[in-house]
């Protein structure tokens, strides 16, 4: 049987409906006292419950203005190398007719043209090798022999400590004469191979004064690369040759005496228009990103978490005043659009790729220029330094905002960590109470059981008087 009480219990509720349950798990008193105390203090967490609503709003925003922040900074990165006068818009190539034969890279102020080369033959290094021994450890006479390298001549002292093959070789390998040294093992036996780090006439091996009674033979000789460049005869040391062609690098990569082979010097389109879809992509991302916060949805009824944000929409004006840059002259190439790079309503591009290809291929100056334009007025001059200003460590716009979110996460934190360090007092306040009227109310259980019929004083009577005085009362019903 159960009775309900609706009434004023200051020692312990205030005014809360208590529910008194003669079956509860506290037959003494009838009352479950944890459950009433959990009741009271849950009711009293309300504006904890507030706190921790605005600390997951706060932390959902904080995680987008992170995800902005990080596409700013990768949006600066595109911007920049649009800027960079040594990059990816003045960039050169070198384009091989047959890239098994010479192969070539160029740097932006390379001069364009097509030149005709011919490779005779590559540079090689130099090599001996020792007659077998038994083994790498098997140990031969003491001396010396002179090893020389292009016109380094160096004396190898043979001892007791490297009279074998693979002493030798480590000796050799220690002292960082221009070869390498390694015993090569076969069939045959174990052989000492010196094969020169160097290519060409400076790295052509030869060893004399040999008293060891080691047999030396002279595999391969040193041999610059031979070719020619527009008819010029020419030869390197190495099959990287620098110099030749100002500005440009060539690689030979195999001799093919008689066959001419067409190496192009030109602007490198593909990476101009990586460079521009690349920015396009990265521009996109920021200004979707941002865009959505402010995109209400009908069904969910609700926009982004920093929809109100009013530091977010002046971050989106300042990148829509930054991409509508326009400059004069320049042949008409003033602006994106005048390139191919269209913008939508909402504010992100789209790229004609036909007309950017031709631009940067029959009107590259002026493409160029309009990026880079000497001073502050070219596009990416200008957005690059506005962009350093929106995402500056202290004062940029997202930075300040993440800064205010996390110094109010921990103003809430600790608000929540004291209100919670009370909330524990209170729990032993209120269970403390309940310890001093429970005996009164075991005493009034009692006389209830005996006289039912007294019920109806209870939930008028109970907490008028003294406890012995209710009790009587209720005996006398």
């Amino acid at each position: 049987m159960a009775l309900t009480i609706l009434n004023n219990i200051p020692s312990l509720a205030g005014d809360y409906m208590i529910s008194l349950n003669t079956n509860t798990a506290n037959p003494g008193s009838g009352i479950d006292v944890t459950a009433v105390v959990d009741q009271i203090i849950s009711s009293e967490q309300a504006p904890e419950r507030v706190w921790q609503q605005q600390q997951a709003r706060l932390s959902t925003q904080r995680v987008v203005l992170n995800s902005i922040s990080s596409n700013l900074s990768t949006l600066q990165d595109r911007v920049n190398a649009l800027k960079d006068v040594l990059g990816a818009i003045t960039s050169n190539v070198a384009s091989s007719s047959q890239s098994g034969i010479v192969m070539g890279t160029a740097q932006s102020s390379a001069a364009s043209g097509t030149h005709t080369v011919i490779v005779q033959s590559l540079a090689t290094t130099s090599s001996y090798y020792t007659e077998p021994a038994t083994s790498g450890s098997a140990t031969f006479s003491t001396g010396t022999f002179t090893l020389k390298v292009g016109n380094t001549s160096t004396d190898i002292p043979v001892d007791a400590n490297n009279n074998t093959l693979d002493g030798l070789a480590s000796y050799i390998n220690g002292h960082e004469l221009g070869v390498t040294a390694g015993v090569i093992n076969d069939l045959n036996g174990a052989r000492l191979a010196l094969v020169s780090t160097a290519s060409g006439e400076p790295g052509d091996l030869s060893v004399t004064g040999k008293t060891t009674g080691l047999i030396f033979t002279k595999a391969a000789a040193g041999v610059n690369a031979s070719f020619s460049i527009d008819g010029v005869p020419l030869n390197s040391t190495t099959n990287t040759v620098t110099g030749a062609l100002a500005a440009v690098t060539l690689n030979l990569v195999s001799a093919a005496p008689g066959i001419p082979v067409l190496l192009t010097v030109g602007a490198d389109t593909a990476r101009a228009t990586q460079a521009v879809n690349a920015f396009v992509a990265s521009y996109n991302t920021v200004m979707g990103a941002i865009n959505s916060q402010f995109t209400f949805d009908p069904v969910a009824n609700t926009a982004g978490p920093l929809a109100a944000n009013s530091s977010l929409r002046s971050l989106q004006g300042s990148l829509l005043s930054d991409v509508t840059f326009s400059r004069s002259g320049n042949n008409g190439y003033v602006n994106l659009a005048s390139l191919g790079v269209n913008m939508a309503n909402d504010g992100t591009f789209s790229v004609d790729s036909v007309k950017l290809n031709e631009v940067i291929s029959n009107h590259l100056t002026d493409f160029q220029n309009f990026f880079q334009s000497l001073g502050p007025n070219g596009f990416a001059n200008k957005f690059s330094t506005d962009l350093a200003s929106l995402t500056d460590a202290t004062d940029g716009i997202i930075n300040v905002n993440l800064a205010e979110n996390g110094s109010t996460q921990a103003t809430l934190t600790a608000e929540i960590t004291d209100f919670e360090d009370r909330l524990v007092g209170r729990r032993q306040q209120l269970i403390n109470n309940t310890a001093r009227w429970m005996p009164c109310w075991g005493s009034f259980r009692s006389s209830w059981r005996r006289s039912p019929a007294s019920s109806p004083h209870c939930q008028s009577d109970i907490y008028e008087h003294g406890c012995e005085a209710r009790l009587s009362r209720i005996r006398r019903a």
